[in-house]
């Protein structure tokens, strides 16, 4: 094997390695109460039970909304189940009817429904008590249980008295579209709140809803645009994280892995907060990553009237590039190094080539072969003139070696002769590994595609019953650190496919011992780092390298013809020359006999 090659393929597992590295969260604390997640206007932490024994102290205006029996209203969509209670004028239960969980039979649910509400308002009163509405009980104009939106919206209105004043709270639900429409309207405000305003909060993140936790953890996060940039908080290094934005917010949103929870306004904030909290640890059943969202509220003026859009569904990109605020931009493209490149590479190349592929073949399973065909053919130019370095330098080894035994004790002269040698046969050292590098970005912008793709998720394909997550075809009695408790099928396969590369890469070089235990160690070292990633992203990573196969044993042939060709052509040369070199030669006799 050549030592580009060699230099490329350790340089690729370097970035793997560290890679991995990076994402891999840290030791989890001990499990903790599950509803402590809550802040008063000071940022400081207050758990609902110290607002339980806070009863006593709310005002009396207070006292008559926050008794009585609450009642459930169930709103039925071709899109989803919601529920809302009385008790808040929020919603208690949100159920995606198209996206299960990962056991095919439960809707995915995007509320928390362990807290008393997703939504609510949180104020402090003139008298300093911080009043949250998931306490009180509202009024509602609507007297069935149950509504269907078929053809046109259907409003839902909630209002509570607060002495003097009022809160009334709409939700409008569309059919066929995740976008709910919230307005707010406060009557004499000043009676119950301060001038600070009010918060709009979305409680409790969004549930997970894949079996790796720690895989789904790790794409999970509260996020706020501003100023045009979106701002998030993970909790991949820390147990608790914050973060507060002032002045005016695009949007705040939480996020699982593949779905979402977003506050749009549509008038002035006064910022946002981020607050996330973990807890328990990863192998616990009740491992939980709890966010909260607030969007900072101004007191509104009489008569104003508060909008927000709610977008409440899946993280599909052209639904969310409708908005054009850069939602989709909550999904995570890798190091700010290669972000610039691969971020657009996935919104502007693959998301639509994929999609496309998808809706011809029925099949991502193929649309997965087919757009790895296509990008492996879009590769071309740089994988050809790679290998053509690569067999030049593969010539070259002879003359190289010749080198290195001359001057083994003058490392100097040694590679001063080796330069001498490149720039006499025109030949760039690294003309094998710069093209390989170049692919990089592509081949990173695919590895966070597929890994985040909700277009794969839970699509069928051979024996991977869901695309998004591993294959596993047989599973271990024990688990290893790293790997896992089963073998993947596409892992597996693509190691074997990557030893047969690089036997075909190899060519007809004379095995080095060094470089060829490489050959077999590299695939091990791969096949234990993919084993529990995305059985697209190794579905494509195995028809990648048996594309690159046939594409490398092609090109070594046409190398070879070529230079065969190229070695007749100076032996015709040659023999020319020489026949020439005699023919002048009986002349010269001819003229001397004479």
């Amino acid at each position: 094997m050549d030592r580009n090659v060699v230099i490329a393929t350790l340089l690729t597992a370097l970035i793997m390695f560290v890679w991995l590295w990076w994402l891999s969260p840290p030791p989890q604390p001990s499990p903790s109460a599950r509803d402590t997640l809550h802040l008063d206007t000071s940022g400081a932490r207050v758990d609902t039970a110290a607002l339980a024994q806070q009863d006593a102290l709310f005002d009396s205006l207070f006292i008559a909304v926050r008794n009585g029996k609450a009642r459930t209203i169930t709103v039925e969509t071709d899109l989803y189940q919601a529920q809302l209670s009385t008790r808040g004028a929020t919603l208690v239960s949100l159920k995606l009817k198209r996206y299960k969980q990962y056991d095919f039979e439960t809707p995915v649910q995007l509320v928390d429904t362990t807290k008393p509400g997703a939504l609510s308002l949180v104020f402090t009163t003139p008298t300093s008590h911080l009043i949250d509405t998931r306490t009180l009980l509202f009024e509602t104009n609507v007297l069935a249980d149950t509504l269907r939106v078929t053809e046109a919206p259907v409003e839902i209105a909630f209002e509570v008295p607060l002495g003097t004043g009022r809160i009334r709270q709409v939700y409008t639900f569309s059919p066929k579209d995740y976008e709910v429409l919230l307005r707010i309207e406060q009557e004499q405000a000043a009676t119950f709140s301060t001038l600070e305003g009010y918060e709009l909060v979305w409680n409790g993140g969004v549930p997970f809803a894949e079996r790796d936790r720690d895989d789904e953890a790790r794409h999970s996060g509260a996020f706020a645009r501003s100023g045009g940039e979106v701002e998030k908080i993970t909790l991949d290094r820390h147990p608790t994280e914050e973060k507060r934005l002032a002045g005016q917010v695009d949007w705040v949103a939480v996020k699982n892995k593949f779905f979402t929870a977003i506050l749009i306004p549509e008038g002035v904030t006064r910022g946002a907060e981020l607050v996330g909290e973990r807890l328990g640890a990863v192998e616990d059943p009740n491992y939980w990553e709890d966010y909260a969202a607030r969007l900072l509220m101004p007191r509104p003026e009489p008569g104003q009237v508060d909008t927000f859009r709610l977008y409440l569904g899946p993280m599909e990109y052209f639904r969310l590039a409708r908005y054009d605020l850069d939602l989709y931009n909550m999904v995570d493209y890798g190091w700010d190094a290669f972000e610039w490149m691969t971020r657009p590479l996935a919104k502007f190349v693959f998301i639509p080539l994929f999609t496309l592929l998808g809706r011809l073949f029925g099949n991502y399973g193929l649309a997965i072969i087919v757009f790895a065909l296509l990008v492996k053919i879009a590769l071309y130019p740089l994988t050809r003139a790679s290998f053509r370095s690569i067999a030049q330098m593969r010539e070259l080894q002879p003359e190289l070696e010749a080198i290195r035994e001359k001057y083994a004790d003058n490392p100097q002269k040694q590679q001063e002769a080796m330069l001498k040698l490149y720039r006499e046969k025109k030949i760039n050292p690294l003309g094998g590994c710069l093209p390989m590098l170049l692919q990089w970005p592509v081949l990173i912008a695919l590895w966070q595609y597929f890994q985040q793709s909700l277009i794969v998720r839970q699509q069928a394909f051979l024996w991977a019953k869901d695309l998004s997550a591993p294959d596993p075809i047989l599973h271990l009695p024990f688990k290893i650190p790293l790997y896992g408790d089963f073998v993947a099928g596409f892992t597996l396969l693509m190691g074997i496919s990557m030893i047969i590369q690089m036997r075909i890469q190899s060519g007809s070089t004379p095995p080095n011992p060094q470089t060829k235990i490489l050959t077999y160690i590299f695939p091990i070292f791969i096949f234990a780092i993919f084993n529990r990633l995305s059985s697209a992203l190794n579905l494509y990573y195995l028809c990648y390298n048996i594309f690159s196969a046939v594409q490398q044993f092609f090109i070594n042939r046409s190398l070879e013809k070529q230079k065969g060709k190229t070695d007749r052509q100076a032996e015709r040369r040659f023999a020319a020359k020489a026949a020439a070199k005699a023919d002048k030669a009986r002349q010269k006799q001819a003229r001397m006999r004479r």
